[in-house]
């Protein structure tokens, strides 16, 4: 078209392009940068030391890469460091610390999930006490309840057992996993709810084909939690188990704590890597999945 035309002229359609070193983009890709680096350095302290001999180490050079890579320190670090006085490594802990999380990571969620389910869906007299009730336990301190635990496991046998420390885990997850349920299901349609009432499903039969199937992110959301929670727990693990039963996280405060002969950093370094290493694995799997589920269940209160 041409302006004799009386018509306007065409130009350029769409958004403006966006400038790509902007400031806004040069702050914020700065700023991100910078936290990255803060985060990552010492993991990255963490993996060359662990891969050095301790005479590289006396160097004192601690961001330079190994000259020479050296798997020993890992091999000790799992089966020959000392945590306490067995020199077993972390071998007998990783063991321990799997026999409690999966069964805890189970019943945890599975109880959460029904009671979140039923608090959402299936209003009955007092459910909001008994929420208030529920959530209030999640703002005690965990030291104030040492002690009568205690008491309580000992009285019913299980004291320095691992279903003592599984039951203990149950419980503690219990309130923030039923509030994270309770909102996730909310924020589902009632509509679906409603449907399958009138087709006539019942409690479980609604729980089953409608609700678990719907909640894949909520409940990623709840295994990375309670996974990393108490993969992590070292507090419960030393009071409530004992020297046979101690989770990983015990065994490794060992190992790095010992004052015995010299220290081994790079055997300190390869412990604490391989203790973290579960819950590292389940986050990056299921990362994005784990973002959703938090958003989908803050939508309701």
């Amino acid at each position: 078209m041409t302006e004799a035309s009386g018509l306007p002229l065409e130009g350029p359609q769409g958004p403006k392009p966006r400038r790509v070193l902007s400031r806004r983009n040069i702050f914020l890709y700065g700023t991100l940068f910078v936290i990255t680096l803060y985060y990552a350095m010492p993991l990255y302290v963490m993996i060359v030391t662990s891969l050095k001999g301790m005479p590289e180490i006396r160097l004192g050079n601690i961001f330079s890469p190994p000259m020479e890579v050296t798997f020993e320190p890992w091999v000790k670090a799992w089966s020959q460091a000392c945590t306490g006085l067995t020199c077993n490594g972390l071998s007998t802990g990783f063991w321990n610390s799997v026999k409690i999380t999966i069964p805890s990571v189970i019943l945890s969620i599975s109880i959460a999930s029904v009671n979140g389910y039923a608090l959402a869906n299936w209003k009955f007299k007092g459910a909001n006490v008994f929420f208030t009730i529920l959530i209030f336990g999640a703002f005690i301190p965990y030291q104030v309840m040492l002690y009568p635990i205690v008491i309580i496991l000992r009285e019913i046998g299980l004291y320095g057992s691992l279903g003592g420390l599984v039951l203990v885990h149950t419980i503690f997850g219990m309130p923030i996993l039923t509030l994270l349920f309770r909102n996730y299901f909310s924020s589902l349609p009632e509509e679906l709810f409603k449907a399958a009432r009138v087709d006539g499903a019942k409690f479980w039969g609604i729980y089953f084909r409608i609700m678990v199937p719907m909640s894949l992110p909520i409940f990623t959301v709840a295994v990375i939690l309670q996974v990393t929670g108490i993969w992590n727990d070292f507090l419960f693990g030393v009071v409530y188990t004992g020297p046979e039963t101690y989770p990983m996280t015990v065994s490794l405060n060992n190992i790095v704590n010992s004052t015995q002969g010299v220290k081994e950093y790079n055997i300190n370094m390869a412990a604490t890597i391989i203790t973290g290493l579960v819950p590292l694995t389940i986050y990056f799997v299921s990362g994005r999945l784990f973002v959703r589920g938090i958003a989908a269940g803050a939508v309701k209160g």
